[in-house]
């Protein structure tokens, strides 16, 4: 038996056209396509043209003999062999590896001491004032904080020299030091990127569980016991990000080394960055100076890299 309807109880086609439902549902989600590509094109562009570009640039002109008055000469890998024979390249990396050490311990240290102080019970107001007195300093360009250093370093009209021979010492030569130009640059990077991670810090601190601290005291833990075995383990992926960053912008260390020594006495202070701008600007020889940038892209990528694996034995992800 065959059911029928009668025509006049069959439901309505859907339109289909300019004005049919189906048509205003496609334009729709075709204009927001449009709407996120307009809003991450700027993104994407900028990626291109300032970061991809230049790595891809960088990389085919470290293959290549280049001054820039005439045209890339290709020579395959013989700038990279070159570098295992720079004695001036191995110094600026020595350097370079010293200043990321002293950042990754002092910057983070300070950092850390200063959001444990901040984070006391005091009153809000005098909070907010010690927090934008430690935070200031990484609001300053480095070039102008650079510069107000390397007066306070002078070995004859310096502040730091003065209160030296006040308390009976002698004076330092700061600046053309071979011993003391690292430690000026240390101390300048130090003193303005503290506060950075201090900031960091607070904002961990304060999401540590008050009752769980609350419930150790009173099982008879000290201090020391709660900030070792409770604390630092609540901040893990806080101080996994400050390391993470203190270690990527110490590797490219430049502004304050050329301010306060230009990268003297000799090579004493200069870092790889410093190196790579003079072999391409001074010498001309962009190939080569292409070949460091690389490898020093390689060593940030691999140690950031190594990071990372590393990361799951020791930061607390709850």
């Amino acid at each position: 038996m065959t059911l029928t309807v009668p025509p006049t109880q069959l439901p309505p086609a859907p339109a289909v056209g300019r004005r049919g439902r189906p048509g205003r549902i496609s334009t729709a989600r075709r204009q927001e396509a449009l709407t996120g590509y307009a809003f991450t094109a700027p993104t994407i562009v900028g990626f291109l043209v300032f970061v991809l570009g230049p790595l891809v640039a960088a990389i085919y002109l470290s293959l290549t003999k280049y001054n820039i008055l005439t045209p890339p000469k290709f020579i395959g890998i013989d700038n990279y062999v070159r570098m295992f024979r720079d004695e001036r390249l191995a110094q600026t990396y020595g350097n370079t590896v010293l200043y990321v050490g002293a950042a990754v311990v002092l910057i983070n240290g300070f950092g850390l001491l200063f959001a444990v102080l901040i984070n006391q019970r005091l009153p809000k107001a005098l909070t907010y004032v010690f927090r934008s007195a430690y935070f200031f300093p990484y609001l300053v360009a480095l070039v102008y904080v650079s510069i107000i250093w390397q007066a306070l370093f002078q070995k004859d009209t310096g502040i730091l020299n003065y209160y030296l021979t006040a308390l009976g010492g002698e004076k330092i030569d700061w600046l053309n030091s071979s011993e003391f130009a690292k430690v000026s640059v240390i101390i300048v990077d130090t003193w303005r990127n503290a506060g950075f991670a201090m900031l960091i810090f607070v904002a961990a601190l304060q999401e540590v569980p008050k009752d769980m601290v609350e419930a150790a005291r009173m099982d008879g833990a000290n201090e020391w016991q709660i900030f070792c075995r409770i604390v630092m383990p609540m901040i893990s992926q806080a101080t996994f990000f400050n390391i993470t960053m203190t270690i990527i912008g110490a590797f490219q260390i430049y502004e304050s080394i050329i301010v306060l020594t230009r990268g003297g006495p000799g090579d004493a202070s200069r870092s790889v960055v410093m190196y790579i701008a003079e072999v391409a600007f001074n010498k001309f020889d962009m190939g080569y100076a292409s070949a460091i940038a690389v490898t020093l892209f390689l060593i940030i990528m691999l140690v950031t890299l190594a990071q990372f694996r590393l990361r799951k034995s020791w930061v607390n992800n709850e």
